[in-house]
């Protein structure tokens, strides 16, 4: 077996048996990620950390008898560079953050941790998780492994580009409007979101703090839900955490989608979404046809408001939550100036990104007197209508499905110069984040012509709340009867 190539599940099974240690497989995995460093992937990898975590972890193994060990023991994963983390910097990709070590885990991290898994180190992303293409990192761009003249999609580029590489099995991600499910469509991963308040948002640094919304790039489906069992669940001190007891996310694995009622918008189709990305998805719903599912038209009439009112609600609370880089208590702090006010104006100026400063003042405009009630207010009451939307659609189907993306991943600088064109990345994410529910991207296919035929496309599936296990199985019926998910790139 190549266990750079191995699912969860069987290196999971492999470390059971004795078949490799967790000593070995993350170093198999240290060395895969120095000899792709190009790919500019990891931010932070400190071998002597993971190194001694594997070996805690085969420890743990060694005395399995004591039922000491769970099934991801030893299996090595990486994080995104917004949770925080002891023995890694934490970063957020800013300049602002540069050095900057937290005393203590996020939750999300510290469940999967005491789980057994091995950290392989943080991934780049966009800065404070800002951007749909990793441009935005104050680190450099990451690059797509299927083209590296293509972007990863963001803002979890690095955790999606670890894992279509092979230099991680499975990373951290976040979403706040797309950046799970983007990113995976780009690569050609599976990245799922859970419903918000499912995960814990303890230890994530903010940006929106209603939208963001921990999730995971896997290869597959049913990795996904391996590790959801380990990290999800209630948290008491996180004040957005869904109070409900802990379930087996594997339990529809074995999902027979029979007669399984699958909602297609007619708003996700035609319009801007490319002709080659509306026939790899249309390709994907024909397959689940065969698998015996029933396609039902409904519709999402405000989807498109998703746009304007996301790039209202999300800087605003951006504005809020990023005000706590001024300077004084932790991160950058400008080296001349000449009073309080003047330090607080050149460490941000000098420490923040485009991107960041952009939605900052947008954030701050939305949320200042005279344009609180024009903006803000009303962008919150259409998020409502859309909200209510998803529900009433549910009543008519079991899941519903689409496009993740407008395109194939776009060549790097193609959409820089333009910061709406940028967002429109964002169109068939940001409605199911405004409402909360559950979604993921599953590879189906690719582009169409010389360049966009290496180009990964993603089919989306939209649960309702709290309806990952299910959607988990339908997405795992797909991928056992296609092998997208089992492509890698080139080289890799």
């Amino acid at each position: 077996m190549q266990f750079a190539h191995a699912s969860i599940a069987e290196l999971s099974r492999a470390l059971a048996d004795k078949k490799v240690s967790a000593v070995e497989l993350a170093q198999a995995h240290l060395d895969r990620i120095e000899a792709h460093q190009k790919l500019n992937a990891f931010l932070d990898v400190r071998p002597e950390v993971t190194l001694a975590q594997a070996a805690a972890a085969d420890a743990r193994l060694a005395r399995n008898g004591k039922g000491d060990a769970t099934p991801l023991t030893g299996v090595p994963i990486a994080h995104k560079d917004i949770f925080v983390t002891k023995d890694f910097y934490s970063t957020a990709s800013s300049k602002i953050l540069r050095g900057y070590r937290s005393p203590f885990d996020a939750t999300v991290v510290e469940n999967l941790t005491q789980a057994g898994m091995v950290t392989l180190g943080k991934t780049n992303c966009d800065e404070f998780a800002m951007g749909s293409s990793n441009e935005n990192s104050a680190f450099g761009n990451v690059l797509n492994p299927w083209d590296p003249g293509a972007v990863p999609g963001g803002s979890s580029g690095g955790s999606s580009a670890a894992v279509a590489a092979r230099l991680a099995p499975a990373a951290t991600a976040t979403d706040t409007g797309g950046s799970i499910r983007e990113p995976g469509a780009c690569t050609g991963v599976t990245g799922t979101k859970p419903t918000y308040g499912r995960p814990s948002r303890w230890g994530m640094i903010a940006f929106a703090s209603s939208l963001d919304t921990a999730g995971l790039m896997t290869r597959s489906a049913e990795d996904a839900a391996l590790v959801f069992n380990q990290m999800l669940g209630f948290d008491p001190k996180d004040s957005t955490s869904a109070n409900r007891p802990r379930e087996d996310y594997t339990r529809h694995l074995n999902l027979d989608v029979k007669g399984l009622k699958i909602g297609v918008p007619k708003e996700f189709f035609g319009g801007p979404l490319q002709p080659d990305v509306e026939a790899a998805v249309r390709e994907a719903l024909a397959e689940y046809k065969r698998l015996g599912a029933s396609l039902v038209d409904i519709s999402l009439p405000n989807a498109e408001l998703g746009i304007p009112v996301y790039y209202v609600v999300a800087p605003a609370e951006a504005s809020s939550n990023l005000a706590r880089f001024d300077g004084v208590r932790y991160g950058h702090r400008a080296a001349n100036y000449t009073d309080l006010t003047d330090m607080i104006k050149k460490s941000r100026s000098e420490g923040f990104g485009a991107e960041p400063k952009r939605r900052i003042l947008v954030g701050t405009y939305v949320l200042s007197h005279g344009y609180y009630d024009a903006y803000y207010i009303k962008a919150q009451k259409v998020r409502r209508i859309i909200a209510d939307e998803f529900t009433r659609a549910f009543s008519q189907c079991d899941v519903i499905a689409g496009p993740v993306t407008l395109s194939v991943a776009f060549g790097f600088g193609e959409k820089a110069a333009d910061p709406v064109a940028m967002y429109m990345a964002d169109y068939y994410t940001v409605p199911g984040s405004l409402a909360g529910v559950p979604s993921m991207s599953i590879p189906c296919g690719f582009g169409a012509g010389p360049v966009n035929g290496k180009r990964p496309v993603g089919l989306q599936l939209i649960a309702n709340y709290f309806d990952e296990a299910r959607m988990l199985g339908v997405a795992h019926a797909y991928q056992r009867a296609t092998d997208w998910h089992l492509r890698r790139p080139d080289g890799y």
